[in-house]
């Protein structure tokens, strides 16, 4: 063989690897509508929303009214391998983590550590620690911890994940605000397609429900007063009279590796593979979003998969249920998409998990293909007329022979990530 001919092989394998399958081994998740797949599933497609009513009230200021989405977690009950004491949103993290690896029936002690990597998002890691030092070192005068960094440091969560698994591959912290954890997933995507790791453990968190952080959004004034009547109605995506996004908490993760490591290690057959990400910046606004920055990214997204649009069965999109938000991403879709393919928004049912929004909206779109059934924007009676998308309303819709399905994820400081997910039969 010519040496021109051996680099155009070389070319070409290069090239399939770097836009090959990635495959999801495991999931695990700690949200507010369930830590098991059957409770997850039954609230995502049955559109029951975990939003409630929540009085915040601080010395000095007026009573507020949040919607939040809370987890019914224990996060004393969660021990690290450094011993150090534990965030909340960490601690989610690590839960979540566990429940990944398990399902993917990793063995720790058969695979190259130097080729297992951490990639994890979160926005505002430590949020509750750094709330309640702060409170006991203002209000109280009491000493800080010494380990008080070590717990709200951003990369918090991924060093514990690092330790507990013995991690010695890449171990990065991604914070993106709510793209944190899609930018996480797919930059491991990418390290493996590239060959630099074999497997990575993967996604986001965030725990925000604590005074100070709900007391900030609530001043940005995008987040939705409750229904007295009604708090679970309070975050409606897409619809002509939302008012705003109810904040959650909680993680999710996703074992992730290259269809050879797989196969190494006599893994069972997976499901479902991620078959396409991109990331990008609107350039424009820090919160503004700009459509035209969310059309090339789904673009971008969808080439990096291989595919077309019209083969795409299902959009979760990343409906925050604001005025501008939701505004920018239905134009977007529309100019991608057009008005056929149907359209969820899961934050109505499990809240906005701001940098772990991401993983937990993939993990929705991964029990879509699973289940052939689309979840219904939860809450959405009238969708805003100037909105020609085709809205999953009401209740979920059967999605027989769906292959493909897109996650989308749009950030303050304008940060776009978009997710492909398939199913492994169809690649």
């Amino acid at each position: 063989m010519s040496s021109g001919a051996a680099h155009a092989v070389l070319a070409a394998s290069a090239a399939r690897a770097a836009s090959a399958p990635v495959r999801v081994s495991g999931i695990g998740f700690v949200t507010p509508i369930g830590r098991t797949v059957e409770a997850f599933d039954e609230a995502l497609f049955a559109g029951r929303s975990a939003v409630r009513a929540q009085t915040l009230e601080i010395k000095g200021m007026d009573p507020m009214a949040l919607a939040v989405a809370a987890c019914d977690f224990d996060s004393n009950g969660v021990r690290s391998t450094s011993r150090l004491p534990l965030d909340r949103g960490t601690a989610m993290a690590l839960a979540a983590a566990q429940d990944a690896a398990g399902e993917a029936k990793l063995d720790l002690e058969t695979i190259d550590r130097d080729r297992l990597g951490i990639f994890w998002g979160c926005g505002l890691a430590g949020a509750g620690t750094f709330d309640n030092t702060t409170s006991a070192l203002y209000g109280e005068q009491r000493r800080m911890r010494p380990t008080t960094v070590l717990t709200v440091m951003p990369n918090a969560a991924v060093a514990e994940l690092a330790l507990h698994f013995g991690a010695r591959g890449s171990a990065i912290a991604y914070a993106c605000a709510c793209a944190s954890s899609a930018v996480a997933i797919g930059e491991a995507m990418r390290a493996i397609r590239g060959g630099w790791i074999d497997v990575a453990i993967v996604g986001g968190h965030d725990a925000m429900l604590t005074p100070g952080v709900m007391a900030s959004w609530h001043a940005m004034r995008v987040m939705a007063p409750p229904p007295a009547d009604a708090p679970s109605s309070a975050c409606r995506p897409f619809s002509g009279d939302r008012a705003g996004f109810a904040i959650g908490e909680g993680a999710a993760a996703l074992v992730l590796e290259s269809e050879a490591h797989a196969a190494a290690r006599g893994a069972e057959a997976a499901p479902f593979v991620l078959a396409g990400y991109a990331t990008n910046c609107d350039g424009t606004h820090i919160t503004n979003p700009d459509s035209a920055g969310q059309v090339r990214v789904m673009r971008a997204a969808l080439r990096d998969a291989g595919i077309e649009a019209s083969e795409v069965g299902h959009i979760n999109a990343h409906g925050t249920a604001t005025s501008a938000g939701d505004a920018a991403e239905a134009a977007s879709i529309r100019e991608v998409f057009g008005n056929t393919v149907p359209v969820s928004a899961t934050k109505a049912i499990h809240g906005h998990v701001l940098g772990g929004g991401g993983a937990i909206e993939l993990v929705a779109a991964l029990r879509a293909l699973a289940r052939e059934t689309l979840p219904p924007i939860a809450n959405l009676q009238t969708p805003d007329a100037a909105f020609d998308l085709d809205f999953v309303q009401g209740e979920a819709r059967e999605a027989k022979g769906i292959r493909y399905a897109l996650s989308n994820s749009f950030a303050f400081g304008g940060t776009n990530a978009v997710i492909v997910a398939g199913r492994a039969s169809d690649r």
